[in-house]
């Protein structure tokens, strides 16, 4: 297999965990990515003396990578390291309500129960559901192609879907919160874990409830450096496994004939390989670098994610009060989601996520006494609206909402900004819309519907990131490399035998 060459679209995570994986199995890999940095969302912009991880900013299940570092047999401690969190976010109610969600959950159980009136064993009674929805079913849609009748075919895809209940596929995440806790406060908090993959639990079905396992049995993390670390681990990394990487470099075409694969056009260069992976988005994927408008306006079909707006604000005061991970919670959890995905247009009371890294990195993301505060609110995906109108009624609206919550006058202590916004994650991530997690999983189906990590038409392509199979996030795009990996490992093998 050494003489083999492998291509990879864009330098995502999901496109660097791809390379790594190929380059262990022998290929000759070239990855190729438009933008001067590899990364794609997960990377990093500094502004007067404040450093800001632009993308992800929530750590967990560290073992992907782990797994990365051991499969290349490199020790990942000489590039990378993290640590266990012990509260994984503060809420706050618009009623002056603060809650902290220990990593402990006898002491989280202990907070619900004073601050929310939640009987003993309300949590321990969920988060069990939400690990056995986890293991039992998720891990099979997560880790395998379903896609594959040989897949669908394996034990314990049958076994999973014997254990899933209709409430899970036909109920909604909502309608299961408010039947297992009494206050919707908690309703509210739980509810929230649809937004991980851009949908909304008033749609979504109860299966989306194995979300929590990953945070509060598994544990939220932090990677020393920050999460622009991950991208900067995995990239050296690869580089050590002799993976060739050519920046600001825009692919213009994948070459195909006769249902196969043959490379790519790029700089209006013919490079030949045997296997093309595109981590960029499938819609994109389709429309210009395969010229099947056919196939792009199928998947145009399909209900897109939610997209995000993010402000980077250096802020010149400290707020011990606040956590690295903070929720200022809409008051109108339900209409906030319907501006999201039926009327798109800006909401006056968004929930407010704010992400203040300097609080684990003492003087290094911002100087001393200050925080470098990423604040964000799901938007809806670009439609064509005034982005530059909505921009500065949902800032008014953000400012409006942290003054109230946290008691203070922040405008004047924003002493550096930048902003990220849906048609800027376009152009910068080539996500169609701004869509942060390609399709959204507002239907029971949902999970089916998403695109393969291959195409039957054409031998040799196989798909990587967000858009595609099993969903968006970093471990979620580390996964699609570990699927498409293992096609192509089995692909080959299959063609070695003929």
């Amino acid at each position: 297999m050494s003489s083999k060459k492998a291509i990879v679209i864009g330098a995502g995570i999901a496109g660097i965990a791809s390379a790594i994986r190929l380059a262990v199995q022998g290929l000759d890999v070239t990855v190729f990515e438009k933008n001067g940095q590899p990364g794609g969302k997960l990377s990093r912009i500094e502004i007067n003396g404040y450093a800001f991880d632009t993308g992800p900013s929530l750590f967990t299940q560290p073992q992907n990578i782990e797994e990365l570092f051991a499969l290349a047999n490199e020790p990942m401690d000489a590039y990378f390291s993290y640590e266990r969190l012990p509260v994984s976010c503060q809420y706050f109610y618009e009623d002056g309500t603060q809650l902290t969600a220990f990593a402990d959950i006898e002491k989280f159980e202990t907070e619900l129960q004073q601050k929310h009136g939640e009987p003993a064993g309300a949590l321990t009674g969920y988060l069990k559901q939400s690990a056995d929805i986890y293991n039992n079913i998720g891990k099979v849609f997560l880790n395998y192609s379903l896609h594959k009748l040989k897949t669908l075919f394996k034990a314990p895809v049958a076994k999973a879907l014997l254990r899933t209940k209709r409430k899970y596929l036909f109920g909604t995440m909502n309608a299961m919160h408010e039947k297992h806790f009494s206050n919707p406060k908690t309703v509210q908090l739980f509810n929230r874990y649809a937004t991980y993959n851009g949908s909304s639990p008033y749609k979504a079905p109860g299966m989306l409830t194995l979300i929590p396992h990953v945070e509060h049995n598994e544990g939220v993390f932090y990677p020393k450096g920050g999460m622009h670390s991950i991208t900067k681990a995995l990239y050296e990394l690869a580089i050590k496994k002799g993976v060739q990487f050519r920046f600001d470099t825009t692919v213009q075409r994948i070459i195909q004939h006769d249902n196969k694969v043959h490379g790519i056009v790029a700089n209006n260069e013919n490079i030949y390989a045997d296997v093309v992976v595109s981590n960029m988005d499938v819609y994109f994927t389709y429309k210009h670098l395969l010229g099947n408008e056919t196939k792009s306006k199928k998947l145009l079909k399909q209900e897109r994610s939610s997209s995000a707006l993010i402000f980077y604000w250096g802020i010149k005061q400290g707020f011990p009060q606040l956590g690295l991970h903070n929720i200022l919670f809409s008051n109108q959890y339900k209409a906030e989601f319907d501006t999201l995905f039926t009327t798109r247009q800006p909401f006056n009371d968004p929930t407010v996520y704010i992400n203040v890294t300097s609080k684990c990195e003492e003087g290094t993301h911002a100087p001393n006494g200050k925080e470098n505060w990423f604040v964000m609110i799901n938007v809806p995906a670009n439609v064509g609206q005034n982005w530059t109108i909505n921009n500065q009624q949902y800032r008014k609206a953000i400012i409006e909402k942290i003054n109230r919550v946290l008691q203070t006058d922040i405008e004047p202590l924003i002493e550096a900004e930048e902003i990220l916004d849906p048609v800027l994650i376009e152009s910068n991530t080539s996500s169609y819309r701004g869509s942060l997690y390609g399709t959204a999983s507002n239907t029971a189906g949902a999970a089916f519907l998403r695109h393969p990590n291959f195409t039957s038409q054409i031998k040799g392509l196989y798909f990587v990131g967000g858009s595609v199979h099993p969903g968006g996030g970093i471990p979620l795009c580390l996964q699609s490399a570990k699927i498409m990996a293992s096609l192509v490992q089995h692909d080959f093998k299959k063609a070695n035998k003929h």
